[in-house]
């Protein structure tokens, strides 16, 4: 994005990548649909950025959703609105939006170079890079560095950068994981029936935060679309205190009086799983949340009185040990500080060098927030190289 910025303003442009291909990572992002932005109000939008939104608001303004759907459609690739209200182009794939934008970027003159993995600058300032025939330099009159994070590091970002950077004096927020699942030490009877197993239209809280929507139990803990949600908040508890508690309710919409009522009828001969399942509309693996809190209650689930048993089903405690790893999460927190770049995406300690997307240290929940703040920051130093250029 900022070199199509960058060569629509007349400036010759070429990018570096570090991959065999362009837009990897763009490609991966597009495999549950391409998930570009999403139509809620403005205000609310930038409410998923936290506080990192007043950081981005401007550059979210000047490439906005409604902006960011237009380009879709202009690259051929109309867009249209989920019921969840996520923004997918119509085609549902990433592939044919890449290939109709770098057709776009080669007739505006964008060149690329594959396989050249930044590594710095020389004494003189110039670029380095690792390429096919050993060291290629490269003098720029401007530089936009859009690296990545540190997820899905067989993508191309890596991460590395941040050691650069900082040996130029840059600060630079720690690289963690964000929208990524955590650990839970779940017997080998729960991890063994229920991994892979969907928890569907529940509530999960943890402090003051509560999420509706789904999640999903792995072979060695929880992820998914709430978990992710949450990621933020689970995160820095798991990192602070060594553990989090994770409260799952299975039925959000009846309360502890309701649930009561339900399962104080008679069980007779039904098995107290068939029981819950019909009495209270359970799931299997809801059950079987149940039962791995009893175990760590230290009671047998059946010694539950109804009104133990309602209070349980809607707070469940899930003890998270451990977050998964950064190679493994969606996208990455932390990264250059926004106290380091100027209005236009400029490193003030770098003049010349711009930075964009999520080696930026902002976060957002999985939604279309990712590739928009990643679009329009780009967008951002795009045409802060122009301005620079101009001034230069």
């Amino acid at each position: 994005m900022a070199a199509e910025v960058q060569a629509q303003g007349g400036a010759r442009v070429t990018v570096y990548d570090a991959m065999p291909s362009a837009g990897r990572k763009f490609l991966m992002a597009g495999r549950g649909g391409l998930n570009l932005t999403h139509s809620e109000p403005l205000s609310e939008f930038m409410a998923r950025y936290r506080e990192a939104a007043p950081k981005l608001q401007a550059a979210i303004e000047a490439f906005s959703p409604e902006a960011l759907r237009a380009w879709s459609e202009a690259l051929g690739e109309p867009t249209f609105v989920g019921t969840s209200g996520r923004v997918f182009p119509k085609a549902f794939k990433a592939s044919p939006l890449l290939r109709a934008w770098l057709r776009r970027l080669d007739a505006s003159g964008v060149r690329f170079a594959f396989r050249h993995r930044w590594t710095g600058w020389d004494d003189e300032g110039r670029l380095v890079f690792r390429a096919p025939d050993g060291v290629a330099v490269v003098t720029a009159n401007a530089t936009v560095l859009a690296l990545g994070g540190a997820s899905w590091p067989r993508l191309g970002s890596d991460g590395s950068w941040a050691d650069i950077l900082a040996a130029k004096g840059v600060a630079i927020s720690k690289l963690r994981p964000a929208n990524s699942g955590f650990t839970v030490a779940w017997s080998d009877v729960f991890r063994d029936r229920f991994e892979g197993q969907p928890l569907k239209g529940v509530a999960l809280t943890i402090g003051a935060h509560t999420v509706r929507g789904e999640a999903m139990i792995t072979r060695s803990g929880i992820e998914g679309g709430a978990i992710y949600a949450l990621s933020a908040e689970l995160r820095e508890a798991v990192l602070s205190l060594g553990q989090a508690t994770l409260s799952i309710a299975l039925r959000p919409d009846l309360d502890a009086a309701a649930l009561t009522t339900r399962l104080s009828g008679t069980r007779g001969k039904q098995s107290l799983g068939n029981f819950l399942r019909k009495a209270a509309q359970l799931s299997p693996v809801g059950i079987g949340l149940m039962q791995e809190a009893a175990i760590v209650s230290g009671r047998p689930l059946a010694a539950f009185s109804p009104a133990e048993l309602a209070h349980l089903i809607n707070a469940i405690p899930v003890q998270l040990t451990g977050v998964a790893p950064i190679d493994r999460a969606i996208s990455t927190a932390g990264g250059i500080t926004f106290d380091e770049l100027d209005g236009s995406f400029m490193l003030r300690k770098l003049p010349g060098v711009f930075a964009a997307g999520e080696m930026l240290d902002w976060e957002a929940p999985t939604g279309g927030y990712l590739l928009q703040a990643s679009f329009a920051t780009g967008a951002a130093a795009g045409r802060g190289v122009l301005a620079w250029l101009a001034r230069s």
